[in-house]
């Protein structure tokens, strides 16, 4: 039943897989695809909008530029009209003296006609006199290059016609008309009214061409026409007329840079363009170039993006849940095919080997069902063998568990036997040693000279031999020993130990700590105060350390001794490895240590005294692991 339910479970975690996975491909495929339709329908609308915007620009500089075409056409015909104007300017002049301010003006404006102002500018560039009232004090100099037109003008002999303008204060349309006077001290310049002349059928004051350009472009909400001084000089939302102080810097610049500029107000819905219609001519000391301010709307193209963009996001979403709706009885069909091999295999994972795997439709899934069909006869066999198999391997154990307790007996009879023969033989020994120890001793106070040097030979070697017995013994004990780790005193089992080498100055403060151990902790520390003494030197000094770190103790022994080299650190702690003194004995004892604490779940190390300095003293470092700790 439990592995039934698992394998069930993972059919229909792979039903909801394949389902997420179906739904994972084909919602972000819908997304894209209805995101690239929009921007496609979007970059042809911004298209369409871009390209009427052109046909719209191209209209109205064709406009300006046949208008002034008529206007150019006309200019010709009133050359000759304005060049004889100048004979009675020029006769006045020298009548005064040439004193501007002697000439009579007016008398000579009337004789012209009454048609014609006259200006009269000086070498500054500023209209000194004139009969136009408006323009008297007017400075060219504030328009560099139409300063530097006149002043050559000024400076030359000739007579030169000027286009025909738009004048700022009125709105008339004036030609004007450049003579210098005999002495280059001033420059004659006569104006024409030419709104009676007839030259109003070449100007259509561009009113119906927003009409018609609306028509063109409904986006287009406004179109002003500023002259290269960046006044206005036809408003076509208003009949009022033009203030001439009133300057647009926009359409300044752009006549100084000569270069087109779009302008875009996001919160207004607006975009403005500034466009240059270039009229400039070199034979004319004015430039009549205009500057076009032409006003879209963008709200309608920006609505209308906006709506598109929501259709497309709803119809997006409607397509990815009529995906995920589908996606949920196409992953069930797949994976009925499956479900119905997982419960058969099941079944016969139960224990049934007789039940029979279902057909399903397919090439992949028959092959399957094959397969397992073929694989449960197989496990059949092998069951049936392995059965005839157990009973074999069974009458084999039987027989090696009685053999294996025969060894084993024998083996622990063989032990004990080994065992008493070694306590028999280790107190024995100690017995012969240490009476051989009491006499040796009692010759090395009796004898002198080189025959008590001999004794003390003699009774080193029984000491050594005495302290070999002991590691034995100490070793056995601990192999042997079973007793379980338990909490230990450290400082109790370090103030026993030091009591026990009376004749050596140790250092210690004391530490209580509660350590995990077993009796046989006080030899590591006998082993361990018995080397610094021995190898230390009749004047050594040894320091014990406690410092507890997070779960560990770490226990330091140091001697003032002569210390331990490098190369004999690394073996030190191994059986039966020796230092270099010539006092060193078999090793054992720092075997043993390293037995023990490792039994303890500690480490031990050689080191110095004086870190990089082995000849100042050797220092053995251990950890024990604190009681209560779990490891």
């Amino acid at each position: 039943m439990t592995a039934t339910g698992g394998s069930g479970r993972k059919v229909r975690r792979f039903g909801t897989c394949l389902m997420l996975v179906m739904i994972l491909i084909t919602v972000p495929t819908i997304g894209l695809i209805s995101a690239l339709d929009f921007w496609q329908v979007e970059q042809g609308l911004i298209a369409d909008e871009n390209l009427l915007r052109e046909q719209t620009e191209k209209s109205i500089v064709q406009a300006i530029t046949l208008v002034d075409a008529g206007l150019n056409l006309f200019d010709s015909t009133l050359d000759q009209r304005m060049a004889e104007g100048f004979i009675p300017i020029l006769a006045e002049y020298e009548r005064a003296g040439r004193d501007p301010a002697a000439m009579d003006l007016s008398r000579v404006r009337e004789e012209l006609g009454g048609e014609m102002d006259i200006y009269i500018i000086n070498t500054s560039g500023v209209i000194e006199y004139t009969t136009y009232p408006p323009d008297l004090g007017l400075d060219f100099a504030e328009i560099p290059y139409f300063y530097r037109r006149i002043t050559e003008l000024r400076l030359g002999d000739t007579f030169s016609a000027d286009r025909i303008l738009t004048e700022p204060a009125s709105g008339e349309l004036r030609k004007y008309a450049y003579m210098p006077s005999p002495d280059h001290r001033y420059l004659f310049e006569l104006g024409l009214d030419c709104t009676a002349t007839g030259v109003d059928r070449y100007d259509p004051q561009y009113r119906t061409l927003k009409e018609d350009l609306m028509r063109l472009n409904p986006a287009l909400e406004g179109i002003r026409i500023y002259d290269c001084f960046g006044r206005i000089i036809n408003v076509t939302d208003s009949e009022g007329p033009n203030d001439p102080a009133v300057i647009n810097p926009i359409a300044r610049e752009i006549f100084e840079t000569k270069q087109d500029r779009t302008l875009t107000d996001a919160a207004a819905g607006t975009t403005t363009r500034y466009i240059l219609v270039d009229l400039s001519d070199p034979g004319y000391a004015s430039d009549v170039s205009r500057i076009v301010e032409l006003t879209y709307n963008t709200t309608p193209l920006n609505t209308r993006l906006a709506e598109m963009r929501l259709g497309h996001v709803v119809l997006a979403v409607f397509a990815s849940l009529v995906a995920c709706c589908i996606a949920f009885p196409v992953s069930r069909r797949i994976t009925r095919p499956v479900r119905e091999i997982a419960d058969d295999v099941n079944r016969i994972a139960a224990g049934d080997l007789d039940h029979q795997i279902r057909i399903s439709t397919g090439t992949e899934f028959t092959r399957l069902e094959e397969g397992i069909g073929a694989m449960v006869a197989a496990l059949r066999e092998n069951i049936r063998r392995l059965r005839a198999s157990e009973e074999v391997a069974r009458e084999y154990s039987a027989h090696l568990e009685e053999l294996v307790r025969e060894r084993t007996a024998e083996l622990e009879m063989s032990n004990r036997a080994a065992t008493l023969f070694l306590d028999i033989m280790i107190h024995d020994i100690n017995n012969a040693n240490t009476i051989a120890i009491g006499y040796t001793q009692l010759l090395v106070d009796a004898l002198e000279g080189e025959q008590q040097e001999m004794a003390r030979k003699m009774l080193s070697r029984l000491e050594q031999s005495s302290e070999t017995i002991g590691g034995v013994a100490t070793l056995r004990r601990a192999r042997e020993s079973r007793t379980a780790l338990a909490q230990m005193d450290l400082d109790r089992v370090i103030q026993a130990q030091t009591a026990n080498f009376p004749a050596v100055l140790i250092h210690y403060e004391g530490h209580p700590a509660a350590v995990l151990a077993d009796d046989l902790l006080s030899e590591v520390f006998a082993n361990l105060l018995g080397n610094a003494e021995k190898f230390g030197g009749p004047d050594v000094e040894i320091t014990i350390r406690v410092e507890e770190r997070g779960e560990e103790v770490e226990v330091s022994v140091e001697d003032t001794g002569p210390g331990i080299s490098d190369t004999v650190k690394r073996d030190l702690f191994h059986r039966f490895g020796k230092g270099e003194c010539r006092l060193a004995g078999a090793g054992l004892g720092l075997y043993i240590c390293r037995m023990l604490i490792e039994r303890y779940g500690g480490r031990i190390r050689a080191d110095d005294r004086v870190r990089g300095e082995p000849g100042c003293g050797a220092a053995i470092r251990f950890t024990l692991r604190k009681a209560g700790t779990d490891h």
